[in-house]
C-alpha cells in the first residue's frame, strides 16, 4: 500500500517540473504567496479527474480511443499556448504592494485546475503508476487507490506550496530590475509555448 517506494516515486513524479510547477512559480514570483497557494490548490485539484478516471476505469478507455485522446490533448495545447500568449502581453511591472485583487485566488486557481485537467497523459500517466502500488491481496483495492491518491496529492500540494513560496523570495531581485523582469516574463511565456508544443507533439 503506502510503501516507502511510493512515497519516494511520488516526490519524484512531483518534483519533476511541468505546466503546474511552472504555472505556480510564475504566480508565487509575480502575485505573491497567497496566490502561489491559490494555484498550488488549483494544480492539486486538477488531478482529481484523472485519480477518479484511473479508479473508475476511464483511462482505460481514454487510452484506447484515439479521438478522445486527441481532442483532450489539443484542448490543452490551446490553452498552453494561450498561457503563453498572455504571459507575453502583460507588461504590468510586478510589485511587492501588488493588490491581491488584481488576480483573485478563485480565477488562479481556476487556471490551475485547468491546466492539468486538460492534459491527458496524466490519466494514461495515473493508469500506470497507481495499481503498481496495490497489494495483490488486497481486500479492498478500492481504499488503496483511494488511499494512494490523496497521498499523491496531499504531496503534490506540499512541494508545489514550497515551489511557490521560494519563487516569491526572489520577487525583490526581479522587482528591482525591469531587465530581470522582461526576462522572467518571456521565459514563463516560452515555457508554457514549449509545454504545449511537447504536448501536441506527444504520443500516447
Amino acid at each position: 500500500m503506502i510503501t516507502i517506494d511510493f512515497l519516494i516515486t511520488s516526490l519524484i513524479v512531483v518534483l519533476i517540473p511541468g505546466t503546474g510547477v511552472v504555472f505556480t512559480i510564475s504566480t508565487g514570483l509575480m502575485s505573491g504567496r497567497r496566490a502561489s497557494v491559490a494555484a498550488a490548490l488549483g494544480c492539486t485539484a486538477g488531478i482529481v479527474p484523472h485519480l477518479l478516471a484511473t479508479i473508475v476505469g476511464l483511462a482505460a478507455i481514454l487510452h484506447m480511443s484515439a479521438v478522445a485522446f486527441q481532442a483532450l490533448k489539443f484542448a490543452g495545447v490551446a490553452y498552453l499556448l494561450y498561457l503563453a500568449w498572455a504571459t507575453w502581453r502583460d507588461k504590468q511591472a510586478f510589485a511587492l504592494d501588488q493588490p491581491a485583487a488584481a488576480a483573485s485566488a478563485g480565477s488562479i486557481a481556476l487556471k490551475a485546475f485547468l491546466l492539468n485537467i486538460l492534459n491527458p497523459k496524466l490519466s494514461i500517466f495515473f493508469l500506470a503508476f497507481l495499481p503498481q502500488f496495490v497489494a495483490p491481496d488486497a481486500a479492498s483495492p478500492l481504499s488503496q487507490l483511494l488511499a494512494l491518491s490523496a497521498v499523491f496529492m496531499g504531496m503534490t500540494f506540499a512541494v508545489f506550496v514550497v515551489y511557490g513560496f521560494l519563487a516569491n523570495g526572489f520577487r525583490q531581485v526581479v522587482i528591482d530590475s525591469p531587465r530581470v523582469q522582461a526576462w522572467m516574463r518571456r521565459s514563463f511565456s516560452a515555457a508554457f509555448a514549449g509545454l504545449g508544443l511537447n504536448l501536441a507533439l506527444s504520443e500516447r
